[in-house]
């Protein structure tokens, strides 16, 4: 029997856009689902017993905070995050305190002056698991168009600071 040059090409081709399609379908191409907006999708409490929404945060430029009262980093970076909260008023920050008692979580945020901002009571730490958050301080810095980045461990000033400068405008 004699080759048949256009059927392999044919073939080729079939291939190609079965495994495009396959490839759109397990990787969401063109989807306007995207994995960062599924974390802003969250319910909690803030300390004085509000409902809080993290759909709230989109199309905005935010910063969540993740903290503990106990850890001498969060205690140590706690001035600065309100200082800085207050010098980027364009960026919405959160705080999520976790591990420990609701009356612990107040107590920090009156120590160290982190009052100035939305602070959430995440006593199950139901919010630090939606961000992979495993160990404190932690930030997520969150763009507008949805996209998220989980930072762990304390950072300077400086960079904090630009980090929240790169975060654009909504």
């Amino acid at each position: 029997m004699p080759h048949d040059s256009t059927s392999g090409r044919g073939r080729s081709v079939l291939l190609f856009v079965v495994a495009t399609v396959l490839i759109g379908l397990i990787f969401g191409c063109g989807s306007p689902t995207r994995a960062e907006d599924a974390q802003l999708d969250f319910t909690a409490q803030t300390l004085d017993g509000r409902p809080f929404s993290g759909t709230s945060l989109h199309g905005r430029p935010a910063v969540l905070w993740f903290w503990a009262p106990f850890c001498p980093l969060c205690q140590k970076d706690a001035p600065m995050v309100a200082r800085l909260a207050e010098t980027h008023p364009n960026v919405t920050f959160v705080g999520v305190g976790a591990q420990d008692r609701l009356e612990a979580l107040r107590a920090f945020v009156t120590r160290y002056g982190v009052d100035g901002f939305t602070e959430l009571a995440d006593t199950d730490a139901a919010v630090w698991a939606k961000f992979g958050v495993t160990r404190q301080p932690a930030y997520a810095f969150i763009s507008p168009d949805g996209r998220v980045e989980v930072v762990t461990g304390s950072l300077a000033e400086a960079e904090l600071n630009r980090r929240l400068a790169a975060l654009p405008d909504s």
